[in-house]
C-alpha cells in the first residue's frame, strides 16, 4: 500500500481495501489475491516511475507488456479531450468542403424537422451551430472542427488532418464462392469520401435485399423494420465512436449470415455498462450531434441497447461485442442466425443423444452458441444468459465434466468448444481473442470473413494491399509475396523442406511476426512456433527482431543475413 500510493512510483491507485482479499488455505497457508479494477479513460495511462513513455504497460494473458509511444500519446488525448472532434483546424475552411454532401445534410434536415431554427441560419452559423465550425475566442481563429471535415470534407483534407483515415464497407458472397467480394466501397476517389456520404451509401447497401413485411401504419406503409433500426444505429455508432487517428478503418461487413461493424479505438467504457445502456461517453460527440439532428442515433448511450432489443424482437442470436487490443477496435457482429437453429439441435442430439435433451435451457443454448460460433467463453455467455459469472462459470465446468466441452487455454484466456471438434486457433494478437481465425485461403477481417489480397484501411486508398500484414510500424507486405505462399497455403500436408523453403523467402528482406506468417501460410501460429520457426532459429536461419527479449510482444524473424566479410 505505501508503494502504490507513492505518486513517484505510481502514477495513480486504482485499488481499494475491498480489491485486496486474503484467503485462508489448508494447512495454515493463505494467499491474496488482487482484483484491479479498469482505469477510466480519465486516469489513463497508469505508469511507473514518473514517465508515461517509458513506464506505461498493458496486461495480456501472457504477462505485461510495455506500450508503444503511440498507444501511450492516444490515451494521454483521450484523457484530456471529451470530445476528441472539437478540435480547432487552423486554416481550415470552406474551400475543403464538399459543399454538396453539406447541402443534401441541410435538406435532409429541413425535411425530416422544418420548424427547426437552425434552418433559417447562414452556412457558417449553421456549421458552428451543429459543432462544425469553431472560434477561438482568445485568439480570434476561427475554421473547421474536426468534426465538420469528417462529416462534410473533401477526401484529400481529410487525410491531410488523418493520414490513417479510411472507410470500407464491404459485401461478401456465399461461401465457397471464387469471388473476393459482391461489392466494395471505399474512398477511391469516385465520391467524396467524408463520413456522410459513407453512411448514406453503406446504409442503401446495408439495406438493400432485405426482406421488409407489409405492415400499414396508419393509412401510409411502414418499412421501418427493427433489422434497419438496429444497422442504421450500428453503423452509425461505428461513425461516432471512432478514433480517427488509429491506423485501422472503419469497416461494414454484409456476409449471407451476418452484418459485421468494425470501428478503431476501444470502448471509453466498459462493455459491461455500454450493454446496460444509460451510460454515455462519446469519443466524436460533435459528429454524434451531427447524426442526431437528421434522426440517427441519439446521446443517451442506448444505441448498444436499442440495437440488441431490436435484433433480439427477430428471434436472432443476440449481438456479439467485444474489444480488440492490437489493434485496438471494436467490433459488433450481428448474426442472422436463429438462437436455437433446428439443423444445430440435430446434430447436438445425433452426438450426445438423450444426455442433450436433459441438459437444461442454458445448457442446451451454451452447447448450441458453441456450435454455431465454434467457441464460448465467459464473456460472450454473460451477453447471452442471465446468470452471474460465477454461476456460469460452474455451468461451463459442469458441462466439460460431463463430456459436453472441452476447454483452451487459462483464465480469462480460457474458451470452450464442444467436445469432438476442431481446436479453434485463437491469434496470438488479443485483435481475434474472441474471434475465429477464417481457415480459409484468405485472412480474418476481425469478423472471419474471407478478404484475401484486400485493404483493411490505407490512407492512399489502395485495394490491393494485404490486411494482416500492415504491421503496428505500418509495413506492407508486397503481393508478391502473397503470391508465393500460394503453392503452401493451400494445401493442409505441404513438404517440410518446400514450407521451410517459403518461410526464409518470405522473411528475406523483412521483418515478420508469427502472426503474419500464420496467415499468410494458413497454418496455426502453434504449428508454425513448434516446427519451423524455433528449429530455423536454432539452426541459425533464422534471427530475431528483439535478440535480447525472446517474449517481446512484437518479436518477428527474419532470414538471417550472412556476416559481412
Amino acid at each position: 500500500w505505501n508503494q502504490i500510493n507513492n505518486r513517484q512510483k505510481v502514477s495513480r491507485n486504482l485499488l481499494t481495501d475491498k480489491d485486496v482479499q486474503r484467503h485462508s488455505l489448508t494447512n495454515g497457508r493463505w494467499a491474496v489475491t488482487i482484483q484491479v479494477p479498469r482505469a477510466s479513460r480519465q486516469d489513463r495511462p497508469v505508469f511507473i516511475n514518473g514517465n508515461p513513455l517509458t513506464g506505461t504497460y498493458k496486461r495480456r494473458h501472457s504477462g505485461d507488456f510495455h506500450c508503444t509511444e503511440e498507444e501511450v500519446r492516444r490515451m494521454l488525448a483521450e484523457q484530456t479531450e471529451d470530445a476528441r472532434d472539437a478540435r480547432l483546424l487552423e486554416d481550415y475552411t470552406f474551400d475543403d468542403l464538399e459543399m454538396d454532401t453539406f447541402k443534401a445534410y441541410r435538406a435532409r434536415l429541413a425535411a425530416l424537422k422544418p420548424d427547426h431554427p437552425f434552418n433559417s441560419a447562414e452556412t457558417r452559423e449553421f456549421l458552428r451551430k451543429i459543432g462544425g465550425w469553431a472560434v477561438d475566442r482568445a485568439s480570434g481563429k476561427q475554421g473547421l472542427t474536426a468534426a465538420g471535415l469528417l462529416m462534410f470534407g473533401r477526401q484529400e483534407s481529410i487525410q491531410e488532418v488523418f493520414p490513417n483515415y479510411f472507410l470500407d464497407y464491404r459485401e461478401l458472397p456465399v461461401s465457397g464462392s471464387k469471388t473476393q467480394w459482391v461489392d466494395r466501397l471505399t474512398p477511391d476517389g469516385t465520391w467524396s469520401g467524408n463520413l456522410f456520404d459513407f453512411y448514406r451509401l453503406s446504409i442503401q447497401r446495408l439495406f438493400r435485399d432485405l426482406k421488409v413485411p407489409f405492415i400499414l401504419e396508419g393509412d401510409s406503409r411502414e418499412d421501418d423494420t427493427p433489422i434497419h433500426k438496429a444497422l442504421r444505429e450500428a453503423l452509425v455508432n461505428a461513425l461516432v465512436h471512432a478514433d480517427y487517428s488509429a491506423r485501422i478503418s472503419v469497416l461494414a461487413v454484409k456476409a449471407p449470415d451476418y452484418f459485421g461493424f468494425r470501428n478503431p479505438g476501444k470502448m471509453r467504457i466498459p462493455i459491461s455498462k455500454a450493454l446496460e445502456g444509460g451510460n454515455s461517453d462519446c469519443r466524436n460527440r460533435n459528429l454524434q450531434k451531427m447524426f442526431s439532428l437528421i434522426g440517427l442515433g441519439e446521446q443517451a448511450g442506448s444505441g448498444i441497447p436499442r440495437v440488441i432489443e431490436n435484433w433480439k424482437s427477430q428471434h436472432y442470436r443476440l449481438p456479439e461485442l467485444w474489444e480488440s487490443d492490437e489493434p485496438e477496435a471494436t467490433l459488433m457482429r450481428l448474426r442472422t442466425v436463429s438462437l436455437l437453429p433446428d439443423g444445430t439441435l440435430r446434430d447436438l442430439h445425433d452426438q450426445f443423444g438423450a444426455e442433450f435433451e436433459r441438459l437444461d435451457e442454458n445448457g442446451r443454448l451454451t452447447l448450441a452458441t458453441a456450435q454455431i460460433e465454434r467457441f464460448v467463453t465467459n464473456a460472450r455467455l454473460q451477453q447471452l444468459l442471465r446468470l452471474h459469472p460465477r454461476d456460469i462459470t460452474l455451468m461451463l465446468r459442469g458441462l466439460v465434466d460431463g463430456g459436453f466441452l472441452v476447454t483452451d487455454g487459462q483464465g480469462r484466456a480460457t474458451t470452450y468448444r464442444v467436445s469432438g471438434s476442431e481446436a479453434v486457433d485463437l491469434a496470438q494478437e488479443a485483435s481475434l481473442e474472441v474471434v475465429p481465425v477464417a481457415r480459409s485461403s484468405g485472412t480474418s477481417d476481425g469478423f472471419g470473413a474471407r478478404s484475401d489480397g484486400t485493404s483493411d484501411g490505407t490512407s492512399d486508398g489502395s485495394s490491393l494491399e494485404i490486411p494482416f500484414s500492415r504491421t503496428a510500424a505500418g509495413q506492407i507486405l508486397p503481393p508478391e509475396l502473397w503470391a508465393l505462399a500460394g503453392a503452401v497455403r493451400s494445401r493442409k500436408k505441404a513438404p517440410s523442406a518446400q514450407l521451410r523453403e517459403i518461410i526464409l523467402i518470405l522473411c528475406a528482406d523483412r521483418f515478420l511476426n508469427l502472426q503474419e506468417l500464420s496467415q499468410i501460410l494458413n497454418r496455426t501460429p502453434n504449428d508454425l512456433r513448434q516446427r519451423y520457426i524455433r528449429p530455423m532459429f536454432d539452426e541459425g536461419l533464422l534471427e530475431r527482431r528483439y535478440p535480447t527479449q525472446p517474449n517481446h510482444e512484437q518479436q518477428a524473424y527474419r532470414t538471417k543475413q550472412p556476416a559481412d566479410t
